[in-house]
Order: C-alpha cells, then structure tokens, then sequence
C-alpha cells in the first residue's frame, strides 16, 4: 500500500503578499490621519513628528508582527518543515524569507511619505541616502527579531506575543510621540530597545534639518538585527 503525503504549496503564501501590501498601505493611511484626530490642533511640529514616526510603525508591525504569524501558520501547516527538509542550506531559507518580507514592508514608507504631504500639507526635506539606510535597516532589524520569535517559541505563544506587539509599538513606545511625555525610567527602557532608535534615524532621514539621530541608535539597532538572525539562524540549523 503506498501512501502520498502532498507537500505544501508556496503558491497561497505568495498569493497572499499584494494582500499584505495593501493592508500595509491601508495602515499607512490609518496611523497618519487616524492618530492626527487624537490631537486636537495639530500644528505644524506634531504633524511632522507623527508622520515621520509612522514609517517606523509600518515597519516594525510588518517584522514583528506579520512575520512571525506567517512562519507560525508555516510551522502549523507543515509547509516549514516541508521546506526545511528540501537539499538546499537552511540559512538560505531565512535569507528568502527575510528578502520577500522587506519587498513588502518597505513600499509603506513610501505611502506613508505620499499620504502626510497630502494630509498635512508640509514638505519633506529628504537624506535619501540615511533614509533608504535606515528604513532598510529597520525592516530587517523587524524581521529578524520577529523570525526568531516564531521559531524559538510554539505557534500559539508566538500569536499572542504579537498582539501584546502591536499595542506596545503603536501606543507604548516613543514613535509617534516624543519620548519626553514618558516617565524617565521608562525612556531608559526605549533606550535599549529598538523602536525608539529605529524612529530617529528614519525621522532624521525625512527630516534632517530638524531631527537628528545618535550613533547610539545606529548601534542599538544593530545589536538588535544581529540578535535576531543569531537567534533565528541556529533555531533553524538545530531544529529537526
């Protein structure tokens, strides 16, 4: 008696991604005008500092949040370890993965540019070169940590971890809003975490003349990305 198991196809995970870009795109939208209702009177000085963080959100939801649900829903499915079976090196894996997660994220900074002028009517003054440094740096930062989460923890915890995520970025982390509204403890926490860093350099790239960043950002994130693609690539090497 022979007996078929059918391997799992990448064709509705791919089917999925102009669904993710849109979601993304329609988050950009959301997070720049929604949030500028919760500001009575915003001038000038709020608006910019609400939509230079919202690039950072984007990306941040999308790494941390998307990521490891689609390698959670992988690893329940069986296509994660279908895939991990195949003669090709494991590490080349995560690469893949990593490489169509910043094809998506990337796009809703653009948005998010486009969606503020539009809105609030100010001009970006642009250090493309930052920008396109820190935006990159910021997704795989994102997506690294989130891939690590997804391995190292079972497929439940890491969908309730991402939730827990996604409220602790967009309303409890110094994004959107300047870190001096928080208690001096709580801004020595968002030192050593990555959001805060991450917004300064994306903020210093669409707004150099009036927003810088630290090379102690620069570092911090750093630290963080190798975290994660440590984390993820010996996960991925040990595991059976």
């Amino acid at each position: 008696m022979n007996s078929k198991v059918a391997s799992p196809s990448p064709r509705t995970s791919a089917a999925m991604l102009p669904f993710v870009v849109a979601v993304q795109a329609l988050l950009a939208a959301g997070i720049i005008i929604g949030f500028g209702f919760l500001i009575p009177g915003i001038d000038t000085a709020a608006a910019q500092f609400l939509s230079t963080g919202a690039p950072t959100v984007l990306l941040m939801i999308a790494g941390l949040v998307m990521v490891p649900m689609g390698v959670a829903q992988a690893r329940s499915s069986g296509t994660f370890t279908y895939l991990r079976a195949q003669p090709v090196p494991r590490p080349l894996l995560l690469v893949a993965d990593l490489t169509v997660w910043l094809a998506v994220a990337v796009p809703s900074v653009a948005v998010a540019v486009i969606v503020a002028q539009l809105r609030y009517g100010f001009r970006y003054d642009i250090d493309w070169p930052l920008l396109v440094l820190a935006a990159l740096l910021t997704a795989l930062t994102a997506a690294a940590v989130g891939y690590a989460i997804a391995v190292v923890l079972p497929p439940l915890l890491t969908q309730i971890v991402t939730q827990v995520l996604v409220f602790f970025v967009m309303l409890f982390s110094p994004v959107t809003f300047p870190a001096g509204r928080l208690p001096e403890w709580y801004q020595s926490i968002h030192d050593w975490l990555p959001f805060r860093p991450a917004a300064d350099l994306i903020r210093a790239g669409l707004l150099p003349q009036t927003h810088g960043a630290s090379d102690r950002d620069l570092v911090v994130l750093l630290l963080w990305c190798a975290l994660g693609l440590v984390v993820s690539v010996r996960a991925i090497v040990r595991r059976a």
